[in-house]
């Protein structure tokens, strides 16, 4: 991983010790997006941490988000004028904030950002997310212009879902890179 940089982005009250993110924090070194409110979290608050970390980061640049982090890439990316620093994100089992059952401290992130992404992109969701409808899902993907990747009844794709390493996730997101132009070396677990 010499020539890349990859932002983890965790989702709403941030990613455990064994979620996958946090696995890959301390296995590759990868750069987790600190934010000041996790319970609460602010769009806008949000973005500007984002904002920071790339203008921060040195050469090509992946994003690696789960759930309410997808919601972050699709809303930072929509009003960054750096997002050409991004060649590629992994978007996993992106939320649908909208719904009526969502608490309030998600309210903030209504609506949606569903703009195109103008960077290469990948969401992988699950037929049983309990945050979000398979249709709507695929629906959210298609809007930013994200290559679908369906993993069956996983869950939210979180530590609960017993992905471990999650060494799939890893191939993706190397399947990510390439797209956005990028050959990397990823060591193997």
């Amino acid at each position: 991983m010499d020539d890349l940089q990859v932002l983890l982005l965790p989702g709403w009250q941030d990613s455990g010790p064994d979620h996958w993110q946090s696995r890959w924090e301390q296995r590759h070194g990868f750069t987790r997006v600190q934010q000041d409110d996790w319970l609460w979290p602010r769009r806008g608050d949000w973005m500007a941490q984002l904002e920071e970390s790339v203008l921060q980061a040195r050469g090509p640049l992946l994003l690696a988000a789960h759930s309410l982090g997808c919601q972050l890439v699709a809303a930072w990316a929509a009003h960054s004028q750096h997002a050409q620093r991004v060649a590629g994100a992994l978007l996993v089992a992106p939320p649908d904030v909208e719904r009526e059952d969502m608490p309030p401290n998600l309210y903030s992130w209504r609506p949606m950002v569903r703009q195109r992404l103008p960077f290469a992109a990948l969401a992988v969701v699950s037929s049983d997310d309990p945050f979000c409808a398979p249709a709507r899902a695929e629906g959210i993907a298609v809007d930013w212009g994200a290559e679908l990747v369906k993993l069956g009844n996983a869950g939210h794709i979180n530590a609960e879902s017993g992905l471990g390493d999650w060494a799939q996730g890893l191939e993706l997101l190397r399947r990510v890179a390439v797209a956005g132009g990028l050959s990397p070396t990823i060591a193997p677990w």
